[in-house]
Formats: C-alpha cells, sequence, structure tokens
C-alpha cells in the first residue's frame, strides 16, 4: 500500500499550563523558552521548524491554581470563541481569544500545525495522548514513534468520542493537535520522574516532526486506542449532594486494567463495598482524579481496540501548493 502523503508541519506550538497547578508542563515550557533565547544569543540558524513555547494561563500559574475564573481547556468551541463577552467576562474567556488570535484561528488555514498541550493527572495513568479523533495519523505516528523511543514508559492513546459535538481543548486549535497527559503527580507538585518523561516525549514529538518534515517515510501498523465510553460519578447523598463513598482500594491505581461487573467500585464512609453493575468489562482511567471531584466524575471508562494507520509521509511542494489553492476557494466560498 502506498504511503498517505500529507502536508509539512512548519509551525508547533507547545504549551504549558493550561491549568495553572499542573506544574511539569509549567516548567517544561520555561526551560524551552529558555533554551530558546539562549540559543538566538548564539545566532544559531533558523529551524526549518517553528516552535512557539506558551504559558496558556499566566494568573493561574501564577496563584498555582487549576484555573481563576472557569476552565481554560473549556473555553475553545466556536461558540466561546466568537460570542459577544459580558461587562466583565471570566479571565479565561478572555484568554482563551488570546490565544485563539495567537495560534490559530481555529479551522483556518493561518492555524499552527500542530499543538501540543502538556498536563499532568494525580491519576496512575503514564503517559497518554488525549485526542478527539481516532483518524489523524500524524497525531498517531507521533504517539507510535514515542512508543518506540520510550518502551520503559507506559503508554496509551486516548480518544474521547464525541459525534456532533465540537471538541472544546486548547489543542483543538491547532490544525492537528492532542494533549499529552502525565501521572501520577500531584497538583502544585512536580515529580523529576514524570517531569522528565514529559521532557523526552516533548524532544521525540520534535525529533519526529523534524524527520517527517525532511522525507522520512514512516510505515503504518496497529495503534492500540481506548475510546471513552462514559464517566462515572461518587455516589452522593440525595439531600446534600455531598460524596458518600471513596475509590475502593481495589480500584485505586489500577487505571487500565479492565475492570469487570462485579468488581470492587467504591467504598463507602461507613465501609460498605459497591459493586461495578456495567454489562461489559472496560477499562478505567482518570480513577479518582483530584480536578474531577468538581465536575462529578470518579473515574472514566473506555473500551479498546485496534486501529490501523497507513503509512505516511510529506506532500511534494506541488501537492501542498494545490492543498493549499484547495483550502482557499473553500474558504472564499
Amino acid at each position: 500500500m502506498e504511503a498517505v502523503c500529507l502536508p509539512r508541519l512548519p509551525r508547533v506550538a507547545v504549551c504549558g499550563g493550561t491549568h495553572g497547578n499542573e506544574l511539569s508542563g509549567v516548567y517544561l515550557v520555561r526551560e524551552l523558552m529558555k533554551a530558546k533565547k539562549e540559543a538566538l544569543k548564539d545566532e544559531e540558524e533558523e529551524k526549518p521548524v517553528s516552535v512557539v513555547m506558551v504559558l496558556a494561563n499566566p494568573k493561574a500559574v501564577q496563584k498555582c491554581r487549576r484555573y481563576i475564573d472557569t476552565d481554560l481547556n473549556r473555553c475553545f468551541t466556536h461558540a466561546n470563541l466568537n460570542r459577544a463577552l459580558s461587562e466583565r467576562p471570566p479571565y479565561e474567556m478572555i484568554r482563551s481569544r488570546n490565544l485563539n488570535a495567537l495560534l490559530g484561528p481555529k479551522g483556518s488555514h493561518e492555524a499552527v500545525d500542530l499543538v501540543c498541550d502538556l498536563h499532568n493527572t494525580t491519576a496512575n495513568m503514564g503517559l497518554c495522548f488525549i485526542t478527539y479523533s481516532d483518524c489523524d495519523w500524524i497525531c498517531m505516528h507521533i504517539f507510535r514513534h514515542l512508543q518506540m523511543q520510550m518502551p520503559d514508559t507506559p503508554m496509551r492513546y486516548i480518544h474521547f468520542d464525541i459525534p456532533d459535538k465540537e471538541s472544546y481543548s486548547l489543542d483543538s486549535v491547532g490544525k492537528h493537535g492532542f494533549a499529552m497527559e502525565i501521572g501520577p503527580q500531584p497538583h502544585g507538585v512536580v515529580r523529576s520522574n514524570i517531569y522528565t518523561a514529559m521532557k523526552l516525549g516533548v524532544q521525540h514529538m520534535l525529533d519526529w516532526i523534524h524527520f517527517f518534515n525532511s522525507g522520512t517515510v514512516f510505515e503504518g501498523g496497529f495503534v492500540e486506542v481506548f475510546t471513552m465510553v462514559k464517566n462515572i460519578d461518587y455516589p452522593r447523598d440525595s439531600e446534600t449532594r455531598n460524596i458518600t463513598a471513596a475509590i475502593h482500594p481495589q480500584l485505586q491505581d489500577r487505571d487500565f486494567c479492565l475492570l469487570h461487573p462485579d468488581d470492587p467500585l467504591f467504598q463507602t464512609f461507613s465501609g460498605e463495598t459497591l459493586r461495578y453493575k456495567g454489562k461489559e468489562p472496560l477499562y478505567p482511567f482518570f480513577i479518582n482524579e483530584c480536578a474531577y471531584y468538581e465536575k462529578g466524575i470518579a473515574l472514566s471508562l473506555a473500551r479498546k481496540r485496534h486501529v490501523m494507520i497507513p503509512a505516511i509521509q510529506v506532500q511534494t511542494e506541488q501537492e501542498q501548493q494545490a492543498d493549499e489553492h484547495c483550502f482557499t476557494s473553500e474558504e472564499e466560498e
């Protein structure tokens, strides 16, 4: 089978601090900014890939909080980006428009080619790519490359399947994009092993982009994909809405270990075991994620499947010019 030809990726954004207390991305972006500044001082030759580093939510980073007024990573739908702002809009609504102007506009030809948004989770998830597509060959090949380069790091590809709904996250502003989510790491804390895994992941991603833009052909193959099925909330008191149970000890920290019907799910504060009542075995992830208490999510459940991805290579200049002409014509219509 011939390789699928895809456009070059000359403009890449690496974002950290979308949630201001997820510190691996904050410190890595700062380090990358510092390295870029030093390289400019040394009058290094301009590289074929332009990489912009962004601290996405600087006010939240300064206060070491997830957000100031509202979750920035839920602000990037076209409706949110284009609706009239109130007299005193939430800080993150203003910030999302600034980021859309810097990296987008979303859905346009001017948008950056790839957005990698860096996140930490308190859950025991290893290194995960989170995307809204199971057929973005660029993201899936980058993931596969990281798997090969970092064989000792547990790695999963998570697909949020939201038919007929638009992605609301920062990475959706780029032509391609994904969140790189790594844990476990407490919020407001940086652990060197988690930081190092993220740093290596970003370095290997940038290496892959260089190889791709230089004409390397990447062979196809299978990628294991975890497609989210549903979220499960904690048991709650019907009157106060306070939670009445915690994740069961036998489930805690067992992200991506198959959960079977009747397996222990929660343990009530009085000591009772509550069991999983689903009809099929599914894979739990984001188990007991600290930031999701406010969202009413105790864990998410996914089905695992294998997706065949094709071989890919970069387009020729003539092919890319033809694609750009078609894109421009569609916009004018």
